[in-house]
């Protein structure tokens, strides 16, 4: 196991490297968010110590640790599955998730260090990684804690395209130019800090998104595979994450 990076694989500008960050974490948010049913029964404690790698290509794995000493990169948290049975299912995703952001940042930072990043190199490098909330902030719902806010002023249908929140202004309501450019920059300031349950990038006017009606959370319609079509026809929405919920034993 290489950790995703392998011998062969070398980003070596910041930009790279920021590149190289993207992909891992989204990997790893899909894990612990739209993928956690597989997630879940990977992590069985009856086997090995185990880790959660994700990938460049923004994809997951749960392996075995490197055998050579030292590793290629960073290791993840060594022996995850361990805790599975012994935690609440959120506490334990929360532990993972806290564990795969100092893992990201050491992965990121290993790159700097082997290619001789200098200050002002490592600092912009830290401040586009900051820009992101973390894969901890992502899994709780923290990084939105003004969301529930937000969909009740909002109000509309949770399955309706957050790229066309409320209907034509100036024809609903005779309103001016300047009451209607008032209004969007309100609505665009509304929605602007929203970040996808998903990927944990941000809200963009442009993209069709849609809310689940049990925890709230805003996703990319391309990240939970749904269409607008699609979504005109369904009366309650529910995410990958909370569908597949079930007692655990």
């Amino acid at each position: 196991m290489d950790g995703g990076g392998g011998a062969n694989y070398n980003p070596r500008t910041v930009e790279e490297v920021f590149r190289d960050f993207k992909g891992r974490r989204v990997g790893l948010i899909k894990a612990l968010t739209t993928d956690v049913e597989e997630f879940y029964q990977q992590c069985d404690p009856e086997k090995e110590n185990l880790c959660l790698y994700g990938f460049p290509s923004e994809q997951w794995e749960v392996n075995l640790p490197a055998e050579e000493v030292p590793p290629e990169l960073p290791e993840p948290a060594l022996g995850i599955n361990f805790a599975r049975d012994g935690m609440q299912e959120k506490d334990w995703l929360s532990l993972v998730a806290v564990h795969s952001d100092a893992w990201l940042l050491a992965v990121s930072f290993y790159f700097g260090a082997r290619f001789g990043f200098d200050k002002s190199d490592r600092k912009r490098l830290f401040n586009m990684i900051n820009d992101l909330p973390t894969i901890f902030e992502v899994v709780n719902g923290t990084a939105k804690n003004n969301q529930k806010e937000k969909s009740s002023v909002s109000n509309h249908s949770s399955t309706k395209s957050k790229s066309n929140p409320k209907p034509p202004l100036r024809e609903e309501e005779g309103l001016d130019d300047d009451e209607e450019d008032e209004e969007e920059e309100e609505d665009d300031d509304e929605h602007g800090e929203t970040l996808c349950g998903s990927c944990g990038e941000n809200y963009a006017s442009d993209e069709f998104w849609i809310c689940c009606d049990v925890c709230e959370k805003w996703f990319h319609g391309k990240c939970v595979k749904i269409t607008p079509a699609r979504a005109e026809h369904i009366k309650q929405y529910k995410c990958p994450s909370c569908s597949n919920k079930r007692a655990r034993p």
